[in-house]
């Protein structure tokens, strides 16, 4: 008869590992410059658009292309090592359930209003917050099967889930030209439509195999550090390997370019909506040569110093990080154009369509993240002190 405890019990309580906090921070310190080149680049097309980017716009692009992969991954690890802390399957399932409800709810209300600051609902983007959310719900339901059976619905998602990128949307269109039923589906699952930006595929796959992947946290440092190494060297020899043969894995072959350069970064530029094989292999794969390098750090040198502390900080205050950077950052691009002259009301519009002079260059934009992370800083660090005094509290796992 299977217990009715979670699969993560073991015998030892979880340790608190600072890595997942560290490389959590780092990602929501890289999201922000993502957001902040949003709002404040006056580069005027897409930064993997190999005909008009640079090798800096392009790396500066796809460096934050680890942040959501991260957030759903670690957001399943962390799920199992809180169960291992002696948390019932039914008290697992159920705070998988209300988080991401909650989570759905703040992506089609506070999320929303952040991006767009309107209440004109015509216009939404559905995005990571979105995707968080389903996969917990998704996940409430998975921790009552056995761990290798969530490993393998986790792993099989992930690696077959291209194979439906022959289907169209066009096939699923009414004679009035709307989508059918069948096509809206389609398009929450698999293929980005508005209002979805992050189907749901393979994104529930990716936070189920980070759940099964927490056992590999709960063992010994050393065993730990080689076992995450060997699972990142793993991922990122698949990747190189598929990428390079061009069979499968991604929609986009990569293709030899005018230069060595942008023949590099027609290799690495792989498909984020959905996340294709081929880009998960690449950002997972990074994810866990970094974990593993923090924890040997660690087991090395003891405690992590100040920049440590530091994405440490933004690691244990994730949720609470987001939503106030995105009013940050979008509140300082409208105070900024009002002193420049601008119509402010073209930044509070659903389509973001800023004055065509609005921007500045890509040194601008580094420089404003540095400040928006120093201003957040202590704000958060004094949140985290709070939800540390308040650990138990009923609202903590909540935000």
């Amino acid at each position: 008869m299977q217990s009715s405890r979670s699969p993560a019990n073991s015998t030892m309580s979880a340790p608190y590992i600072t890595s997942i906090d560290l490389m959590r921070g780092l990602v929501m310190v890289l999201m922000a410059l993502d957001h902040v080149r949003g709002f404040f680049t006056d580069a005027d097309f897409s930064s993997t658009d190999l005909a008009r980017t640079t090798p800096a716009i392009f790396l500066t692009r796809w460096i934050t292309n680890l942040c959501a992969p991260v957030f759903v991954f670690l957001a399943g690890t962390s799920a199992y090592l809180s169960a291992s802390r002696g948390m019932r399957r039914s008290q697992l399932a159920k705070r998988l359930l209300l988080r991401g409800l909650w989570l759905v709810f703040l992506e089609l209300t506070v999320v929303r209003f952040a991006w767009f600051f309107n209440l004109d609902y015509s216009l939404m983007d559905l995005q990571v917050i979105w995707a968080l959310g389903w996969s917990m719900i998704a996940l409430a339901a998975l921790v009552y099967l056995p761990l290798w059976a969530i490993a393998g619905f986790g792993i099989g998602m992930i690696l077959t889930h291209n194979l439906l990128d022959g289907i169209r949307l066009e096939d699923f269109q009414a004679a009035s030209g709307s989508l059918t039923w069948k096509g809206w589906l389609l398009s929450a699952l698999h293929i980005p439509h508005f209002p979805v930006v992050y189907p749901l595929i393979p994104w529930i796959g990716v936070m189920a195999a980070g759940y099964a992947f927490g056992p590999l946290m709960l063992l010994p440092s050393k065993a730990r550090i080689k076992a995450v190494l060997e699972c990142g060297v793993i991922l990122v020899a698949g990747f190189l390997i598929l990428r390079a043969l061009n069979i499968y894995g991604d929609p986009d072959s990569w293709v030899v370019q005018e230069t060595s350069v942008f023949t590099l970064l027609s290799f690495l530029n792989t498909t984020k909506y959905p996340p294709s094989l081929l880009y998960l292999l690449m950002t997972l794969g990074l994810m866990l040569l970094l974990i593993s390098a923090f924890e040997w750090w660690h087991e090395a040198h003891g405690p992590h110093g100040g920049a440590g502390r530091f994405l440490i900080t933004f690691g244990r205050v994730p949720l609470f990080f987001y939503l106030i950077h995105l009013y940050f950052i979008h509140g300082l691009a409208l105070l900024i154009a009002f002193a420049m002259g601008a119509d402010i009301s073209s930044f509070m519009t659903s389509s973001w369509e800023f004055p065509p002079w609005w921007g500045f260059s890509l040194p601008v934009v580094y420089l404003v993240w540095v400040i928006v992370t120093a201003v957040l800083y202590p704000i958060c660090r004094r949140f985290a002190a709070l939800k540390s005094r308040r650990r138990g509290s009923w609202w903590t796992p909540y935000i």
